[in-house]
């Protein structure tokens, strides 16, 4: 590391600004997951950030490279440490509600949600949510939640989106990081009124998809399940990636 900065605070600053212990700056790392995970091995408190300008090996749910471009887009790692491992089940569910209704003021129309991890706005991915925890001696020791959001869409990528022009990093952590907080300390399953919000941006439901099962995506449950009416009646799926039935 050297006098990395972001939009011209440097990691001092920027965690004051954020209300956070510690936050780490990178110009370039393979992965901020990588980073955090290695803090947390030494000690690093809940709330810690690990930002980074690129990353070489960004990655997503299923081994999934994301692509990282230098000043695009927020590439970032928080760590935490949950009292408990009720709500890991559902967390990255909580994640993505609470940040997509944290960026609509940012993106120029409403952030929608892909079950598991994706948020959209409109056909194109804007950022995915990636939960890595650990363990020590039958207890939840930290939690790494990786984030990748364009803040520009790469070129060329009509399946990507971004922020509305203009939008600064700092203003979007500053907006997304206390409800980021809030999600990840939240116990229990998703809550009838989080459900009732997760349902009003579900960009599957009532789609027809072929992954992880085939049929009509119905919703989805407490427990953060995919909910799908298929020919054999109505399945729970608790795994897999969500693929829609034009996508083959």
């Amino acid at each position: 590391m050297g006098d990395e900065r972001l939009d011209g605070l440097d990691a001092a600053a920027l965690a004051e600004r954020l209300a956070l212990p510690e936050c780490v700056l990178h110009d370039r790392v393979r992965s901020t997951m990588d980073v955090a995970h290695a803090a947390a091995e030494r000690g690093a408190s809940a709330g810690t950030l690990i930002v980074a300008d690129s990353q070489e090996t960004g990655r997503g749910r299923g081994g999934k490279r994301w692509e990282s471009l230098p000043g695009r887009g927020l590439w970032m790692t928080l760590l935490e440490r949950p009292r408990s491992p009720r709500g890991l089940d559902v967390l990255s569910l909580r994640l993505g509600l609470y940040l997509a209704e944290a960026l609509d003021g940012f993106s120029g129309e409403r952030v929608r949600l892909k079950w598991p991890n994706d948020l959209y706005v409109g056909n194109g991915k804007l950022a995915g949510i990636l939960v890595e925890a650990r363990w020590r001696d039958q207890r939840v020791d930290w939690v790494a939640i990786g984030i990748g959001m364009n803040v520009e869409p790469p070129a060329g990528l009509a399946e990507a989106a971004g922020l509305v022009p203009g939008t600064s990093r700092l203003a979007v952590l500053e907006r997304v990081m206390p409800v980021l907080r809030s999600a990840a300390a939240a116990e229990g399953p998703l809550t009838d009124a989080e459900l009732v919000r997760y349902a009003a941006r579900d960009l599957a439901s009532g789609r027809r998809i072929v992954r992880p099962a085939v049929g009509v995506v119905a919703g989805i449950g407490a427990a953060g399940d995919l909910v799908v009416e298929t020919d054999a009646g109505r399945v729970a799926c608790r795994s897999g990636s969500l693929v829609f039935g034009e996508e083959g």
